[in-house]
C-alpha cells in the first residue's frame, strides 16, 4: 500500500505541525524548509533519520513515525499508529520514560537524551542522542510530543 495514497492529507499536515514545534522549541531546522509544505512532508517521511510523534492523551497512542521509524520499530503505519507509546520501551524501562516526558512537557525540549528501546519482534536498541520535544498546533495548544535521533545501536541477546 502507498502511504501517500491513503495518508497524504495526514502527512502533510502533521509533518508541518513537527517541523514547525521542532524549529520553535530548538532554534534548529528538522530539514531544511523548502516552502511547500507536501515536499517538506515526503522529506520528512522519507529522511535517513528517526522521527516519531505521540499524541496528547494521557495514555499517549503514537501517531507518526517516517519511514526510518518505522523499520527501526518493525511495523507498518497502521500497527505503529495503534501503539501505546510506553510500549516502545520494555517495562523495566517505562518508568524512566515517563519521568523523561514529564519533564520534557515542562522544558519544551530535551537534547541528548539516550535510553533503550525495543521493536515490536522485541529487538532492542539504544538510541543515542535524541531531541525530544513538545509538539504544539498553530495556536500554541499542547499536541503532543515528538523525537528525533539518527543514532542507534542494536543490543545483544
Amino acid at each position: 500500500m502507498n502511504i501517500w495514497s491513503s495518508k497524504g492529507p495526514f502527512l502533510v499536515e502533521h509533518g508541518a505541525l513537527l517541523i514547525r514545534s521542532y524549529h520553535e522549541r530548538t532554534g534548529r531546522h528538522l530539514i531544511e524548509p523548502s516552502g511547500d509544505r507536501k515536499l517538506d512532508a515526503r522529506r520528512l517521511f522519507d529522511a535517513p533519520f528517526v522521527v516519531v510523534s505521540g499524541g496528547a492523551e494521557a495514555e499517549q497512542i503514537l501517531n507518526y513515525g517516517n519511514r526510518t521509524a518505522l523499520g527501526l520499530w518493525e511495523m507498518d503505519w497502521d500497527t505503529l499508529t495503534r501503539t501505546p507509546s510506553r510500549e516502545t520501551a520494555e517495562p523495566v524501562h517505562q518508568a524512566q520514560r515517563a519521568e523523561f516526558l514529564r519533564q520534557v512537557r515542562a522544558t519544551g525540549f530535551i537534547d541528548d537524551y539516550t535510553g533503550i528501546r525495543i521493536s515490536r519482534t522485541g529487538r532492542r536498541f539504544r538510541i543515542k542522542q535524541a531531541t525530544v520535544w513538545n509538539v504544539t498546533d498553530d495556536a500554541g495548544a499542547y499536541f503532543g510530543q515528538a523525537a528525533t535521533f539518527s543514532k542507534w545501536e542494536f543490543e545483544s541477546s
